[in-house]
């Protein structure tokens, strides 16, 4: 990696191409860097409080926060981010070689590893994972998958040709067409390796007996309440993790989540409200800890259902909504405005788009022009837990509520446990909602093809949106390596998806954690969740 770090090209297929030059020597030497030799300090078991509980523990199947906290400490990666960033290291490869036409993604992986259940990590292990997501057609299950690959096996946009086994520890991908954001795809959270023979054990139930790789072991899960990991006795990576365990405990109500964190109940917790940032810097035993902002919480539509189905009901909303207020009233200076679907931190970030001003009487034409000048009901869909887009969701919806009712637009609140929200939500069944989305890899694809492309419809597009155009402009980017074109790309599909709004995007945050001062190695990613291997408890 660090031979690859000078050679850093500005395109991102470049860097994919200037990483595969990492000879073996060079990863194992940046793994024994980075914690190899450590000594484990501090021991002890933290509490981690969180705002839900987890979907499931299989990171294939969720594409929640909430699950993947989890998820990240028991599994792995062929590779995998930089501590703070989205730059690509080796993870369970050791090494990996492209080919000049980049269709082509050869892994050396690391040998003596095994699962949790005592089976061997290999290439044919690997090769399973991918057959077991490819072959699925499930694309509500494996909704990652189909975001990230262009649908399952047999599908027109389906981006892996293969994936074969050529040794024990060398793995084959081959894609139909270059896909630049490849190796930053492969690190995320939802492909981490699983061991095959638990999956196929389990069934259905894996996600409640989890098996990969990572520095803890899965002990057990109380719903609703605590979900507990243990310390891997044999991790490969010698003298980590660091502590003994982690206790994932529910505290759904954010205040008090941060009254067990004074009280010393908990050690670490998110979703802190930025009106409460101030209770943690007055406290001489806490400290706050900031996450980089990587993200954007939205109100979408549902384009499929009336009235979102006209864009001018889309854009009368998007005039109605005062994103400066919602900032100043619950977020604390903790977030800026957003208009478009993604950060101004991604590369392609269209900022010469004008945002819907807040303009009621400019609202009203809209709606005439749709024949809805007298309003009309609908279902405004609130989450029902903080995320780090969304302190407290409900109450924002509360305050697009009373915005809407200026045009006589009664909005009817409504909201379900998380998991069934998720579920409904990515079912089309929501007319409007709120949600909003962490980036999973720094690149502009994971937001406007993953969220917005029609062939992520029924796994991440949960506006269901569907505009050829844009299509066809998010394609292109994928298949290209030069960055400035590929920004250029980006920036006209951002323009299409302004002019037709199928959301209204509002925030993005600098979302806030607190822990005791106590904790020691917690590096909050750009991500959203990260594995806790570094972080102790040094009293």
């Amino acid at each position: 990696m660090k031979k690859t770090l000078a050679l850093l090209l500005t395109s991102i297929l470049a860097i994919s191409l200037a990483l595969a030059g990492c000879s073996s020597s060079t990863s194992k030497d940046k793994d024994d860097e980075k914690g190899g030799s450590s000594e484990a300090k501090g021991g002890g078991v933290l509490i981690y409080g969180k705002g839900g509980d987890a979907v499931s523990l299989d990171p294939a199947i969720v594409t929640d926060g909430e699950s993947y906290i989890v998820t990240q400490q028991i599994y792995e990666t062929l590779v995998k981010y930089g501590e703070d960033n989205t730059e690509i290291e080796p993870g369970l490869a050791e090494s990996w070689e492209v080919s000049e036409d980049a269709k082509t993604y050869t892994f050396k992986l690391k040998t003596g590893i095994k699962f949790h259940d005592g089976t061997d990590f290999n290439a044919e292990a690997v090769v399973k994972n991918f057959q077991r997501w490819a072959t699925s057609k499930d694309e509500a299950k494996f909704a990652y998958y189909a975001s990230m690959f262009g649908g399952f096996e047999g599908d027109e946009g389906h981006v892996i040709k293969e994936v074969k086994a050529l040794d024990d520890s060398t793995v084959e991908f081959t894609l139909v067409r270059p896909q630049a954001p490849f190796l930053k795809n492969v690190a995320m959270s939802p492909f981490a390796i699983a061991s095959p023979t638990a999956v196929e054990k389990d069934g259905d139930n894996f996600g409640k007996n989890p098996s990969g790789t990572g520095p803890f072991k899965f002990k057990s899960w109380k719903p609703g309440d605590t979900i507990e990991v243990v310390k891997n006795e044999d991790y490969w990576q010698e003298g980590l993790p660091k502590l003994d365990g982690i206790t994932f405990k529910v505290i759904k109500d954010n205040s008090a989540r941060l009254n067990a964190a004074i009280k010393g109940e908990v050690d670490l917790m998110d979703g802190l409200n930025p009106s409460d940032i101030s209770k943690v810097t007055g406290d001489k035993n806490l400290q706050i800890f900031e996450r980089p902002s990587m993200n954007v919480g939205y109100f979408g539509f549902n384009v499929e259902k009336a009235p979102f189905d006209k864009k001018e009901v889309r854009q009368a909303i998007s005039h109605l909504i005062n994103k400066q207020e919602i900032i100043d009233n619950f977020f604390e200076g903790t977030a800026e405005p957003a208009k478009n679907p993604m950060p101004p931190s991604v590369s392609g970030y269209n900022d010469e788009i004008e945002d819907y001003d807040y303009n009621v009487e400019k609202a009203k034409e809209l709606l005439k022009k749709a024949g809805l000048e007298d309003g009309f009901k609908m279902d405004l869909w609130a989450m029902p837990v903080p995320r780090p887009y969304m302190p407290d969701g409900q109450k924002v919806a509360e305050a697009i509520q009373a915005s809407l009712k200026e045009v006589n637009i009664e909005a009817n609140i409504k909201t379900y446990e998380w998991a069934a929200y998720l579920e409904k939500v990515q079912a089309g069944e929501a007319p409007s909602f709120m949600l909003g989305w962490t980036g999973d890899n720094g690149d502009a694809d994971n937001f406007l093809y993953t969220l917005l492309d029609k062939d992520t419809i029924g796994s991440n597009n949960y506006s269901r949106y569907a505009n050829e155009e844009v299509h066809k402009l998010l394609i292109e980017a994928q298949s290209t390596a030069d960055e400035a074109k590929r920004n250029e790309l980006y920036g006209k599909a951002q323009e299409i998806i302004h002019e037709e709004a199928p959301w209204v995007p509002l925030v993005h945050s600098l979302p806030q954690l607190a822990g005791t001062k106590t904790i020691k190695g917690f590096v909050p990613h750009p991500t959203g969740s990260q594995s806790l291997i570094n972080v102790s408890i040094e009293n």
